[in-house]
C-alpha cells in the first residue's frame, strides 16, 4: 500500500512540473500578446506580419528588456512568433510548439 501511494505521488508530482511550465508559458504568451496589441494600437498602419520582437519590448507590461524566456518540457528554449496574432511559441526548427494539443486550454497558448 505504501509503495502504491509513493508511486502515485511521484506520478502526480511529475505532472505538476509539466503543468507549471505550461502555466509559465501561457503567462509569457499573454504578456507578449498584450505588448503586441498595445504596439498595434499605437502604430495602426503596421501589419502584424511585419512585427519584430524589438518592436514589442517597450510595450511589455513587466517592463523587461527582452521578451520572456520559455522552455519546453525538456528544458529547450522556445521562441515567440510575433508575426501571428495571438503570438505562438516555436521550436528551434520553426515548428509551432503546443504539447497540450489544444488551442483553448490556456496552457502553452494564448487561447481564444
Amino acid at each position: 500500500i505504501i509503495l502504491s501511494i509513493m508511486g502515485a505521488t511521484m506520478y502526480f508530482a511529475g505532472n505538476i512540473g509539466e503543468w507549471n511550465k505550461g502555466k509559465k508559458a501561457s503567462a509569457a504568451l499573454r504578456e507578449v500578446y498584450v505588448a503586441q496589441r498595445s504596439y498595434l494600437a499605437d502604430n495602426p498602419r503596421k501589419s502584424v506580419d511585419s512585427l519584430t520582437s524589438n518592436d514589442l519590448i517597450q510595450y511589455l507590461p513587466s517592463g523587461g528588456a527582452t521578451l520572456p524566456q520559455v522552455e519546453d518540457l525538456n528544458g529547450n528554449s522556445l521562441s515567440f512568433d510575433v508575426t501571428k496574432s495571438p503570438p505562438l511559441l516555436t521550436e528551434a526548427g520553426g515548428g509551432v510548439y503546443d504539447p497540450s494539443g489544444s488551442s483553448t486550454d490556456s496552457l502553452w497558448d494564448v487561447g481564444e
